[in-house]
Parts: C-alpha cells; structure tokens; sequence
C-alpha cells in the first residue's frame, strides 16, 4: 500500500472525525434531545458530499485527494455515506435485487449485532 494514500486517508479521517463531532453536536443542542437529529444530520450531509464528489473525482484526480475525501473524510464523517453510495450505484446498475438485499442486511444485521454485544456484555459484565 502506498504510504501517501494512506497519510491522505489518516488526515480525512482526521478532520472528519472532528466535523463530525462539531456537527453532531451542535445541530443535537439547538434541536434538543427527542430524536438524533445529529446523527442523521451527518448522515444526510455525508451521503450528498459523497454523491458529488463521486461524481467530482470519476474524472482524472489524484488518487490521494478521492482518498482524503471520500474515504477518509467522509469515512469518518459517515459510513451511511459509503452505504448510499453503493447501493445508487447497485441502482445505476440495475441491481435491484442486490440493492434491497444490501439494505435489509446491513441494517438488520448491523442492529442485530448491536443487540447480541449488548446482551454479551451485561452477561460478562453485570
């Protein structure tokens, strides 16, 4: 691996990180605290940058700045943003049964996941 794309990838994640907390935050304090509107804020937010700037680097950029961005950016920003990306390009594709499949098992699975770590925690720990 190329340690120029990898430093890209480190200081995207860098600064996304820290958007993403700035973001999070400040839009959950002026909307107060009766649903994650900060979470979804960056989600939102994260998979319309990632469509433009997929878009923005098909042509012929550096593979560092795609790097930086989207996948260190916008990696730490959001993963939704990876997720919308790729299932509107399983649409663009014409996949429709991968495109349901992709959504119902990344969130059943992730929340089911979530769960289970849950359960085995409070077993080992409570």
């Amino acid at each position: 691996m190329n340690l120029s794309l990898l430093l890209s990838i480190g200081a995207g994640g860098f600064f996304g990180a820290i958007s993403r907390f700035l973001i999070a935050t400040n839009v959950q304090k002026l909307y107060g605290g009766f649903f994650p509107l900060g979470t979804l804020s960056v989600n939102v937010l994260g998979s319309f940058i990632i469509g433009f700037a997929a878009m923005f680097f098909a042509q012929s950029v550096a593979p560092e700045y795609k790097a930086f961005v989207i996948t260190g950016f916008l990696g730490a920003l959001t993963t939704f943003s990876t997720f919308s990306l790729e299932n509107v390009n399983l649409l663009q594709d014409g996949e429709f049964t991968s495109f349901g499949l992709n959504i119902f098992l990344n969130v059943t699975l992730s929340i089911t996941a979530t769960i289970l770590a849950f359960i085995l925690f409070k077993k080992l720990y409570a």
